[in-house]
């Protein structure tokens, strides 16, 4: 398997500086600030990033879960929600809610969120972050 890359570069102090963020093959590129992480400022942060590779992965972990029950989803669409919370030991990702809306024929609720609750825990993302941040997980199926 290849070795993913991503690179970030910061200037200035820790307030008023500010950076950009770039993956590896340059597929994502943003802009980040004290303000984009810890209020509401323009620019993207690292929570985000996170949400997003585990939203990637989930759907697609989600998409083959469905698949290998005989269900191929025309559709998994997946919000994450990432917590950034003061602790006594600093600033932690404290949890994580993967909201997931999938366009599946052929399957009803009960075993799409089985497939779901599935995924999640195999998911190489959930996998990483689960020992550290609490992952909860809702499911929608639409017709």
């Amino acid at each position: 398997m290849p070795i993913r890359t991503a690179s970030a570069r910061w200037q200035g102090n820790l307030t008023e500086g500010s950076g950009t963020i770039r993956t590896g093959k340059g597929g994502l590129e943003g802009n980040y600030s004290f303000k984009s992480r810890f209020e509401e400022g323009e620019g993207t942060n690292p929570e985000e990033l996170i949400g997003a590779a585990h939203a990637g992965c989930f759907s697609m972990a989600f998409s083959k879960a469905l698949a290998d029950a005989g269900t191929t989803p025309t559709s998994v669409e997946t919000t994450a929600k990432v917590h950034l919370d003061k602790t006594d030991a600093g600033m932690t990702v404290t949890r994580i809610e993967l909201d997931t809306v999938g366009e599946v024929p052929g399957i009803d609720e009960a075993q799409f969120a089985k497939l779901a609750e599935t995924a999640k825990q195999n998911c190489p993302i959930s996998r990483l972050l689960s020992p550290g941040a609490e992952i909860t997980l809702t499911t929608r199926l639409t017709s």
